[in-house]
């Protein structure tokens, strides 16, 4: 069963998500990941499975299926 770790609701949808990552120095994107969206609060949850499927893409079982520009901002 669900439970969100942030808000502690019972309730969740089935979504895919994007999360952006910071492996070695480097900033990445994973698009389209399936997750358990908290209803309450959107925290998202990944299954163990899911994680170590990540894990590996980006540690090299991957090939970037293409790159972006990205603005950066900084508050300091």
């Amino acid at each position: 069963m669900f439970e969100c770790q942030m808000c502690k609701i019972n309730e969740a949808s089935e979504e895919l998500v994007n999360e952006v990552f910071q492996i070695n120095g480097k900033t990445v994107l994973v698009e389209n990941i399936p997750a358990k969206v908290c209803s309450r609060c959107g925290e998202a949850v990944f299954s163990l499975e899911t994680t170590e499927k990540i894990r590996q893409m980006l540690h090299g079982a991957a090939k970037p299926v293409k790159s972006i520009s990205v603005d950066v901002f900084a508050l300091k």
